[in-house]
This record gives C-alpha cells, structure tokens and sequence, in this order.
C-alpha cells in the first residue's frame, strides 16, 4: 500500500524523477555489497529486498554479495568462541572457519535468497567455492607498524581470481545472484574472504555501472564527524594517517578505491540503516552516503 500522506501528483513526480535514472542504468551491473543493521532490522531487510527486485525488474543486473558479521559472532559465542579483529579482519582458525562458512554459506545466504524471493524476485544462492567463482590464495595481513612484517591471521584468503560465468549466466535468466564471500584455494582450501574485499573485486570483473556498500553509518566522516559527500584517494590517505579511518572502514575504503581505479564507474558508501537506501542511492536526484572518486 502506498503512503496515505502522499498525493497521486507526488507519486507521479517521484516516477518522472526515476525516469532517467533507469533509463541510464538499463542493462547496467550493480553489485551490492549487504551487511550491517539492515541484515538483522526487520523492516530494513524487507526495504532492501523490494529496493533489489525492483531495480532487476526495471532491467539492471543486480548481483548481491553479503555479510554476516554479527550472525558469525553469536554463532561463536554459543560455541565458546570470541571473535578477534586485526586492522578490521577477522582471525579466522580452523574452528572459526568452519563456523564462518556455516553461517555465511548456509544461515545468511538462504536467509537473503528468501526475503529476495518472498519481495517477487528470483534469487539464487550461492559461495565462492561454487564453480571455483572465487579463488584464493593465504593472506598475510602487513603490520602498520612494521611494513616488513606479516600478522598471520589464520583462514583469511587473498582473492586470485574470480570467474564471472556463473554470474553472466543467472543474470541473462533474470536470476538475482546472492554471493557469500568464501573462497577456495588451489589444493580445495576453505577461505574467510571479507564481503567489502570480495564485492569490490567482483565489481571490478564485472566492469559494474555501481557498487554500493551498505554500512551502518552514514558514510565516511571527517574528524568532526560531517559527511564527505566526496573524496579522493589522496584525503583518504591522510585520513588514515591521522586515525580518523580505522577498524573495519579500513577494508571498505580500500575496496570501494581499488574498484574506482579499476574501471568501476562510481562507488558509493551510504547508510543502510535509511529504508529503501538504494533506490534513494540509484534512483533519486538526492544522492546519499560518501562518493569515492577516482581521482
């Protein structure tokens, strides 16, 4: 049902407002990169499922790649295990691996794949090790404070390569993939890849019109705490140096900058906590959330 506050006069000027935006976009890639509260709010996951079939039923290919944070940590709670985080990564040992991929390639996945489907779309699940989408190789995370040393940070894969035939293919039969973030290694090794990481790479391959991360804040800040709208590689640096980017912005920044280098047209952080956050984003001439330029 539509808004009651809303006159039919409105309505019709939202639509004719759209307008250009899904002609510009037809047949365009979108990745979306699905995590924080709007994975867990009740009324924000139903928001983004409608924001993600309607966005494929008006012709863009809309690929999902998802997180799972906060379901890994309960997961591991009731197993007696603390999550640990290094510069924004997540130790993954053997046993927390085994809980990551539970979680992530079974629980969240078949959860986002349902609320697509129940919204009227035709989503497909599916993990980096399907088809050996995603190939990794071990990650050695640098240690900032000595550049030539590695933190080892156990299950946690560096992204290879990635194979876009599986995706090309559910996306000519209207399919909507949904992609959780582990990969697989040369010998058939299990990795933890971060979704932020795995999406941006993704987007790259696909040569995306967008990517677009949800978070749970309103994007990137300044040291007062202000939106920056707009930012170049160059402000994150001294962003970074200064501590004012830190924790787990580090491996968002860093893959919404790489997919900006790598040919993907525009990169956007915004606040998934805002219902119908991506039709506000793709859709509407009031663009929300932080823009990463390329240059």
């Amino acid at each position: 049902m539509p808004p009651t506050d809303i006159s039919p006069q409105d309505q019709v000027a939202i639509l004719a407002e759209a307008l250009p935006y899904i002609r510009k976009f037809h047949g365009k890639t979108i990745v979306v990169k699905y995590g924080g509260n709007a994975m867990v709010d009740e009324r924000l996951k139903q928001c983004f499922a409608r924001d993600v079939v309607l966005l494929k039923l008006v012709g863009m290919n809309v690929v999902v790649v998802h997180g799972g944070g906060p379901q890994i940590e309960q997961l591991l709670s009731r197993v007696g295990k603390k999550g640990e985080f290094v510069q924004g990564m997540r130790v993954t040992d053997a046993e927390t691996m085994e809980v990551v991929e539970m979680v992530l390639g079974g629980q969240v996945n078949k959860d986002v794949v349902n609320l697509i489907n129940q919204a009227g779309g035709k989503a497909v699940g599916l993990t980096g090790k399907d088809g050996r989408m995603i190939r990794a190789r071990k990650f050695m995370l640098p240690n900032r404070e000595n550049p030539e040393d590695h933190i080892d940070v156990g299950q946690v894969g560096d992204i290879v390569s990635i194979d876009p035939s599986l995706i090309g293919l559910l996306d000519s039969g209207a399919f909507i993939p949904v992609i959780a973030p582990i990969g697989v290694g040369e010998a058939g090794e299990t990795y933890n890849i971060n979704a932020d990481v795995a999406a941006g790479k993704i987007a790259e391959i696909l040569k995306a019109e967008k990517l677009v991360l949800l978070t749970n804040t309103p994007g990137v800040l300044d040291k007062d705490g202000n939106l920056l709208t707009g930012i170049t590689p160059g402000e994150i640096d001294n962003m970074v140096t200064d501590g004012v980017l830190s924790g787990g912005m580090l491996p968002k920044i860093a893959s919404a900058l790489d997919a900006a280098r790598s040919g993907v047209k525009s990169v956007h952080i915004i606040d998934g906590r805002t219902e119908h956050a991506l039709l506000l984003e793709i859709l509407t001439d009031h663009g929300i959330g932080t823009m990463i330029k390329s240059r």
